[in-house]
């Protein structure tokens, strides 16, 4: 039998073929003696994901509760851990927590997933952009154009969100997906992050709440949707 097809086989875990181990999830890192520590966010959501059948109970019930019919009977088919999706205006691509590959009744879906747990989403709009260079400011106004917002945006919006929703617009039309969606799987109690989440959201008039898939961008040939989901916490224990 072919390697790749035994990998993904029905009867195994199809999210993780390519990552057998959490050491192999571990040596994908950025930085993984610094990033892979008990408590933090990259080895509870890989620890998280890692124990699953396909999406992990809470997540699959936020998106069982959804009523959109682009994201009915959705299920997991393939995911990669730390994928980079390359963006204009600079060396560094966003290097996304896990991309998943679904398939819903509608047809594919390309849902990144971003773990948090009590850091924050990193630099602000205001923070990212002192000193800017030419490369940042094209790449910020790829990143708006992209997600249909003006060209200003609030000075205290996280540019991480920004550029894990363009991840998943972009890997979905590569995918020839109905849907792309950012997933925020959190593990911390206090919600760390929760305001910013709003924040992202309300750019297109939107109320967040967590623990629902809601459509961000109504664009028609690939909508962006977003969720934030509360993870179980004995993870962060693991």
């Amino acid at each position: 039998m072919n390697p790749v097809r035994e990998r993904l086989q029905p009867s195994m875990n199809p999210i993780f073929a390519l990552t057998p181990t959490l050491a192999d999830w571990q040596s994908l890192l950025a930085e993984p003696d610094k990033q892979w520590k008990t408590g933090y966010s990259a080895r509870t959501l890989a620890s998280c994901w890692m124990d699953a059948d396909g999406f992990p109970p809470e997540v699959a019930a936020a998106f069982q509760a959804g009523s959109d019919l682009l994201l009915t009977g959705l299920r997991a088919l393939l995911g990669v851990p730390e994928f980079k999706v390359p963006l204009p205006g600079g060396a560094r691509p966003s290097q996304n927590d896990i991309f998943v590959l679904a398939q819903s009744a509608a047809g594919a879906v390309a849902i990144m997933v971003e773990g948090k747990g009590a850091e924050s989403f990193g630099p602000t709009i205001e923070e990212w952009l002192r000193g800017a260079s030419p490369g940042k400011v094209q790449r910020l106004a790829f990143l708006t154009r992209t997600l249909g917002l003006p060209a200003e945006l609030p000075a205290a919006l996280r540019y991480q969100l920004l550029h894990r929703g363009v991840s998943a617009l972009l890997t979905g039309a590569q995918y020839r997906a109905v849907a792309a969606v950012m997933l925020v799987h959190s593990f911390n109690r206090e919600h760390a992050g929760w305001s910013d989440y709003q924040r992202f959201a309300g750019l297109f008039g939107v109320m967040a709440r967590r623990g629902e898939v809601q459509r961000l961008s109504c664009a028609p040939r690939l909508p962006l949707f977003g969720v934030w989901v509360t993870g179980d916490e004995r993870f962060l224990q693991l």
